[in-house]
């Protein structure tokens, strides 16, 4: 979700919404929800560091082979050391859900999604506004639509809390006209 720290968070005293706005249902990601979207984004942006333990064991194996040098603790290290630092990962977004700081990010909103901006609404007169700039990247999934605003920050809008097939239509249509989605 976007950074909206106390003074950020304002009442809504703005110009009334737009009529031909998407509105969606109340909704706040489950913690669980949020750790794998974590973990999915982790691992697509640092797949690449994959090829760290398999060079190391392919290494090891050319040598053992070889008879150069014999020795079996580094597949122990390696796998350790893969397994330890995706679960070092998994504790850091895990402890993300625990802290009071981050408690907005599963606060249930509604939005009012058009093409000039996002507002996220806590309630009829307290919210945020969210610029279309403000997001990094965009695509649909299988089940939502998500929206990337930086490492780790996110808006994921399943497709139960849209009200009608219209609705996931334009949403699709504001998405392709901003360049996100094909």
């Amino acid at each position: 979700m976007a950074r909206m720290y106390g003074a950020q968070r304002q009442q809504m005293q703005q110009s009334p919404s737009n009529p031909l706005a998407i509105k969606t249902k109340k909704y706040g990601i489950e913690k669980n929800k949020y750790i794998a979207l974590c973990m999915r984004q982790l691992f697509a942006n640092q797949w690449k560091w994959l090829f760290v333990p398999i060079a190391l064991i392919a290494l090891n194996v050319a040598l053992n082979l070889t008879g150069t040098y014999k020795n079996w603790w580094i597949y122990i290290f390696t796998v350790v050391g893969a397994i330890g630092y995706v679960l070092f990962w998994l504790v850091q977004f895990t402890g993300i859900t625990q802290l009071a700081q981050y408690k907005q990010l599963f606060d249930k909103y509604r939005y009012e999604i058009d093409s000039r901006q996002i507002l996220m609404k806590l309630s009829d007169k307290e919210g945020g506004v969210m610029k279309w700039d403000m997001i990094a990247k965009a695509y649909k999934d299988k089940q939502a639509y998500i929206l990337e605003l930086a490492k780790y920050q996110f808006i994921y809008l399943p497709f139960h809390v849209f009200n009608n097939d219209n609705d996931k239509k334009l949403m699709d249509k504001i998405l392709r006209d901003k360049g996100f989605i094909q």
